[in-house]
């Protein structure tokens, strides 16, 4: 029997309404960084496992310039899901950008990543034993328009000493080499320890690395940037360095749009933070080794999407004021 055209139609019409419920997924983008950064191997591990382990929801991973791209892309909702320093949500969320007064209000954070700390290091011979001694040297503070340089911009600027010193916009490995070659005095990283840059410096030289805290309070740094953590770099972790160094950090989040529904941003929380899914990423990358239940609140100083909300507070986290839904 040969059957019309719009018979057919009509069928394949029924047949695809009555499976769409049982094929239908939420299709998810989760905006990660450039290729062999740490952002993207995160968001890569993370839309894997979501994708294989939440029947429902497919998650594809995206190239990304990093912080900034992905906070104006989770924003605008071009990405579901991203990892955004919680400095750039902070500033994105009043206005406060570099050069973009826009406001980034629809980004919410979910949790804490891991941590990148500021390294100041010199070596033996430059006079140099405290942060003040910088003025009129020469230092490298990482490329132009890096995450590094913005930082030293705002940790300079605000201890007095941004216009006092002679700024180098050179990539780590570059200022290491510099650095053993006395092109410059000194130089900053901020990354994660032990950094390979500096490892690098401290292979050819005696490298002095500076303790950061004590000018930051005194300058009210941390009242002007509250997104900036304390830590300790512990002593021993590069060659010839035998004392801990105070020290801050920026933290790494991960963040979802307002958009993303409560339930779905619950659940993807739910197989990351499982016991499962922390020894899953720690593989990925062992950066994630930083990543825990306890700590998934830390450095978050905006609000925490409501999905995020109600899962932490159900494993026995409190928010404080500035991670609530106004």
């Amino acid at each position: 029997m040969i059957r019309s055209p719009k018979l057919v139609v009509s069928l394949l019409t029924l047949g695809l309404m009555a499976a769409g419920p049982a094929l239908a997924k939420d299709r998810l983008a989760f905006s990660g960084g450039p290729d062999g950064g740490t952002f993207q191997y995160f968001s890569n591990g993370i839309a894997t496992r979501l994708s294989k382990d939440l029947s429902d929801v497919e998650v594809s991973n995206m190239a990304s310039a990093g912080s900034l791209e992905n906070l104006r892309r989770v924003n605008s909702g071009d990405a579901d899901f991203g990892i955004v320093y919680s400095g750039d949500v902070y500033l994105g969320k009043n206005g406060k950008l570099t050069k973009d007064e826009n406001k980034y209000e629809n980004c919410y954070a979910l949790a804490y990543l891991y941590g990148a700390p500021a390294h100041l290091l010199t070596v033996e011979g430059t006079g140099i034993t405290k942060v003040a001694d910088l003025k009129g040297k020469r230092v490298a503070v990482g490329g132009a328009g890096s995450g590094a340089a913005s930082a030293a911009q705002r940790y300079f600027t605000q201890l007095g000493l941004w216009d006092e010193m002679k700024v180098e916009y050179l990539g780590y490995s570059q200022a290491a080499s510099a650095l053993g070659d006395k092109l410059i005095d000194a130089m900053w990283v901020f990354a994660g320890y032990p950094n390979s840059s500096v490892i690098q410096a401290a292979a050819s030289n005696k490298i002095v690395m500076l303790n950061l805290v004590e000018p930051a309070k005194e300058a009210g740094f941390f009242d002007a940037y509250p997104f900036y953590t304390e830590l300790t770099i512990p002593k021993g972790t590069y060659q010839g360095v035998d004392y801990d160094i105070s020290s801050f950090q920026d933290s790494a989040l991960w963040v979802a749009g307002k958009h993303v529904k409560p339930e779905l941003v619950s659940a993807a929380l739910g197989d990351i933070f499982s016991t499962e899914g922390l020894a899953y990423m720690v593989k990925v990358k062992s950066t994630a080794k930083e990543m825990s239940v306890a700590g998934a609140l830390s450095g978050i100083v905006t609000p925490v999407h409501p999905g995020a909300a109600m899962f932490w507070k159900e494993h026995g986290l409190s928010l404080n004021d500035a991670q609530m839904v106004k």
